[in-house]
């Protein structure tokens, strides 16, 4: 796939892993309504595509992305807000199946850490810096914070994140749960390419089958969530991909899962 370049969001691929990358630097990538329409569409186009299995979001070294463009926001009413239901696009970006590897390094704040938890595994710049600041402006967080990063980090750490406008360092993020791993300012995009390319040698379907039971931990109770995940495990017995791979472990070789 070639790059595709614009002025808000760059995208290219290098073989099974699809980048998308922030590009708007001279506000730290703030997240104007234009430039999430432009991402869930990359996204969109990647989960569309059969040649990609995996994705990187990343922003710059400095931002990942420093929260909301508050001039889309700042003169709007109840009523503007619920007609133009400026929150949806983020819905379509939790439906993206494949999954979504997140890049982040400096600012990783408000809407910026509501986007990095949309994704499935988070590799943070030792640099990184996250936090949900939305009450130093009047509002709360509307795109997951609240929920999504109690559910990471557990009330009262998120409490003091939400209500005291603390932020997290890489490190903390890390022992608290919410970042996979924290690596140099240098590294932090090759390793999250590096384990984006693992998860692409790994069976399409399974993956997707894999990320949407995780998902449904966070919803379901024990006892529902067992019987999804067997549901599931049971269903991928009908894929090509599940002999191969098991018959490949008893042949002693490397599978070629085709995503059947």
């Amino acid at each position: 796939m070639p790059p595709i370049m614009n002025e808000l969001v760059l995208a290219r691929s290098e073989g099974p892993v699809g980048i998308a990358t922030l590009n708007r630097p001279e506000v730290l990538n703030a997240l104007s309504a234009e430039m999430i329409d432009r991402l869930v569409e990359t996204l969109e186009g990647f989960d569309a595509d059969p040649a990609i299995r995996v994705m990187v979001l990343a922003g710059s070294e400095r931002a990942f992305a420093a929260g909301a463009d508050i001039g889309d926001m700042a003169g709007a009413s109840v009523v503007d807000m619920y007609e133009k239901n400026f929150l949806a696009r983020w819905t379509r970006i939790k439906q993206i199946r494949k999954p979504i590897i997140a890049a982040v390094s400096g600012f990783v704040l408000g809407g910026g850490c509501e986007l990095a938890m949309l994704c499935d595994i988070i590799v943070a710049s030792e640099t990184a810096q996250f936090g949900q600041p939305e009450t130093n402006i009047g509002v709360i967080p509307g795109a997951g914070g609240t929920q999504r990063l109690t559910r990471a980090i557990g009330k009262y750490r998120a409490m003091e994140v939400i209500l005291a406008g603390r932020c997290l360092s890489a490190r903390e993020a890390f022992d608290a749960g919410l970042v996979s791993r924290v690596v140099s300012r240098e590294q932090f995009l090759s390793e999250a390419l590096r384990i984006a390319r693992e998860i692409a040698t790994r069976p399409p379907l399974a993956l997707k089958l894999a990320k949407e039971a995780v998902l449904k931990a966070d919803e379901l109770s024990l006892s529902e969530g067992l019987e999804y995940e067997r549901r599931l495990f049971y269903s991928l017995f009908a894929t090509e991909d599940q002999k191969e791979g098991m018959r490949a472990f008893l042949e002693k070789r490397r599978p070629n899962f085709r995503g059947r």
